[in-house]
């Protein structure tokens, strides 16, 4: 095994691909990035077609013209994980099982689903490894928390896994905590909310932050109550999937106030707006009352509550959290999504043997 070399991190997005090279040093215990980039690729025509397999030769060719202008040999590959059958969380190595169900988009036709898929084409013909890790669908949950109340209806978990790990991790090393022996509410958001009870390292409950859990968020429409669903399901006015586009990109706060970006809502909420402010309390209600269950999941003994996500950059909306929850515990603050620091990271658990790699193909929960 090399004591240093490189790793290349693949995270796309519904436009856009993110890219990192990193370097590491296994001697010296230390992981940099040396070029990152965000390719934009609303420019260049990217089929039409509503499938997501569709972009994979478009996005694979912009992917080589970045590696071929950054040139540097390779160690491993740590892409995105996408969608697939419900797993424990960890690294897995990306294999043909794992390719198929994501070429078939078996579990959900979602822009991360192209990650490994590049991965594996690079990868092989590099002759390198390709990984990912704690994929959307980690799933950890205990017996308990699957039961909603309605038999043939499972409570499920897909939550912003990779993210909310990474940050327990990183929170947990400034603390000198165990990771592995810790008990968090850790609150993610961006443009989707996951609220999670992590114990010991696991997931042991989190709302299902696409559909029908939890709080409002920019795009989603949290919770729901059920006779309200049930007209909008029998109005006639839409199709299951325009329910669910509804439901999962055009509700929250772009819903009431036709804006997703929480900047523009503490702008008017400066100026005096009272409908953005009292969706914006709103929102934070709903979130505090969230983190406030999971609590109660861990029996309100956990070592903090964790606010992290692209919307953790938010003074107004952290504050205002905060307020609400300070009895609850200590409140600590991990503001980015550092979704491509996480994956380097575990590729450098791997290089460094302090985690084995499951086998996706082999792994049956």
């Amino acid at each position: 095994m090399t004591n240093c070399g490189h790793i290349l991190v693949i995270n796309p997005g519904s436009t856009s691909t993110k890219l990192a090279i990193y370097q590491f040093d296994l001697k010296e215990n230390s992981l940099s990035s040396i070029n990152d980039v965000t390719l934009d690729h609303t420019g260049n025509n990217l089929p039409d077609t509503g499938l997501i397999l569709d972009q994979l030769e478009l996005r694979l060719e912009a992917v080589n013209d970045f590696l071929k202008v950054a040139p540097v040999k390779l160690d491993l590959i740590m892409a995105r994980g996408a969608p697939l059958r419900p797993l424990q969380g960890g690294i897995y190595a990306v294999d043909q099982a794992m390719i198929n169900d994501l070429r078939s988009a078996r579990y959900a036709d979602h822009a991360s689903n192209l990650a490994a898929l590049i991965g594996f084409e690079i990868a092989s013909e590099q002759k390198i490894p390709v990984y990912i890790a704690d994929p959307i669908t980690t799933d950890e949950f205990e017996a308990l928390a699957r039961i909603s109340g309605v038999p043939g209806i499972e409570r499920k978990s897909r939550s912003h896994a990779l993210n909310i790990k990474a940050s327990a991790r990183k929170l947990c090393q400034k603390l000198e905590l165990d990771f592995h022996k810790s008990r968090w509410v850790v609150c993610h958001m961006g443009g989707g909310i996951s609220v999670a009870a992590l114990e010991n390292g696991r997931i042991i409950d989190v709302n299902d932050a696409l559909l029908g859990m939890g709080p409002f968020s920019p795009e989603r429409s949290g919770a729901l109550p059920i006779s309200g669903l049930l007209d909008l399901a029998y109005s006639g006015e839409y199709t299951r999937q325009e329910l669910e586009v509804l439901l999962s990109k055009h509700s929250g706060l772009k819903g009431y106030l036709g804006t997703a970006d929480l900047k523009q809502v503490e702008e008017r909420i400066a100026t005096g707006d009272d409908e953005s402010k009292l969706i914006f309390q709103a929102m934070v209600y709903q979130i505090a009352k969230e983190i406030s269950a999971m609590a109660s999941v861990l029996s309100f003994q956990i070592d903090g509550v964790l606010l992290t996500g692209g919307m953790a950059h938010s003074t107004l909306l952290c504050d205002s959290i905060s307020q609400r929850i300070q009895k609850v515990a200590s409140i600590f603050i991990e503001a980015g999504e550092n979704e491509l620091e996480a994956l380097a990271k575990a590729g450098l658990r791997i290089l460094q043997e302090e985690e084995s790699v499951k086998n996706y193909g082999q792994d049956t929960h």
